[in-house]
């Protein structure tokens, strides 16, 4: 076949449509960072090449003054809305919430303490205008944080890069762009238990990774205890992958296979040099390391088990007590949409 019978194929893209960006912005107990962060914000995005903005930000049952604050953004800045949870639901169920009211052609996810520059949000655009559908912001530095939690990071994305799916980035968090295909990809996952990140990259779609340092908090403290970051890592490797399962079936394995060849050892040694007085030490040693391994699958089973459990509960994944949004920027007049009871 000649060169010019061979029909040409136009391949559109869909992250190359329209020029509309939504911000989200999950919000618990930030009233130190808010009006700062929503300053800078507003700066950056009057440097980015979008013809319409819209900022989403989810208050996620802060009990300080951060509400307040919001309603103080919303009334002079119409294009800011605030969605009210009815209590806190966590930060997955916030970017859910985000990503379903989200109406632009892409969605960026930022925190607001300002670890994240919103800056940078103009340069993610353009990559998205050159035709990526998501741009994952990959942090190069982690100011202020202490050596524990870097390398406890580092060990996390390492396990979850070889146990998920698919390979997941490493260093990189919440904060990056998606266009509206993507978006839709997110909204038709429905599960209960929430791990976005994986979900972010179980997507596939064309990925851009820009390199950034990230900063220290402008103000306040980490909602993130030790003790909260473990139970995250356990619901992330428990809810991304099943390879915990496959691990445990494979040390019960190992271990059914070792004690079969060493009581085929120890059958020999006696018909050869008679049974000598077993040693009560090792025997302990033994059982304590059989049971610990026994409880270990059960546990793991268990983690698994009471996801099943809440999944087959289909409750909702959050509640929105109000809506806010600015109808009328001339009168400063904001319209209370009641939202109760919506997932």
């Amino acid at each position: 076949m000649s060169a010019e019978n061979v029909e040409q194929i136009e391949i559109l893209h869909p992250c190359k449509q329209g020029k509309s960006l939504t911000v989200i912005v999950p919000v618990y107990n930030e009233s130190d960072c808010i009006v700062f962060f929503h300053n800078r914000l507003g700066t950056a995005l009057k440097n980015a090449d979008i013809s319409r903005k819209e900022i989403i930000y989810i208050n996620d049952g802060s009990s300080d003054n951060s509400l307040k604050l919001l309603m103080d953004i919303v009334k002079f800045d119409p294009d800011v809305q605030v969605v009210d949870f009815s209590r806190n639901f966590g930060k997955e169920a916030a970017m859910t919430a985000g990503i379903n009211q989200s109406t632009g052609d892409a969605v960026v996810l930022i925190d607001a303490d300002l670890q994240d520059p919103p800056e940078l949000i103009p340069q993610m655009v353009k990559h998205w205008q050159q035709g990526w559908d998501i741009v994952n912001m990959k942090r190069s530095s982690r100011a202020g944080e202490s050596l524990m939690k870097k390398q406890s990071a580092n060990l996390f994305y390492t396990l979850m890069g070889k146990m998920g799916p698919v390979k997941m980035p490493s260093n990189v968090g919440d904060f990056r762009l998606m266009s509206r295909r993507s978006v839709e990809a997110v909204k038709r996952m429905t599960e209960y238990n929430r791990f976005m990140k994986g979900m972010f990259g179980w997507i596939g779609y064309p990925t851009k990774e820009m390199l950034y340092e990230r900063d220290v908090r402008y103000a306040g403290k980490s909602k993130w205890n030790y003790w909260k970051l473990w139970n995250f890592a356990l619901d992330g490797m428990t809810s991304y992958s099943i390879a915990p399962l496959k691990i445990s079936t494979c040390l019960g394995l190992g271990t059914s296979i070792l004690s079969f060849f060493y009581g085929i050892f120890v059958v020999i040694r006696t018909l050869l040099y008679g049974d000598p007085v077993p040693g009560f030490p090792s025997l302990f040693v033994v059982i304590l390391f059989l049971g610990g391994l026994q409880l270990l699958a059960i546990g793991i089973a268990g983690e698994y088990l009471g996801r099943i459990f809440l999944e087959t509960k289909r409750r909702p994944l959050y509640l929105v007590k109000d809506l806010y949004k600015n109808r009328s920027i001339e009168t400063n007049m904001i319209t209370k949409i009641s939202k109760r009871n919506i997932v």
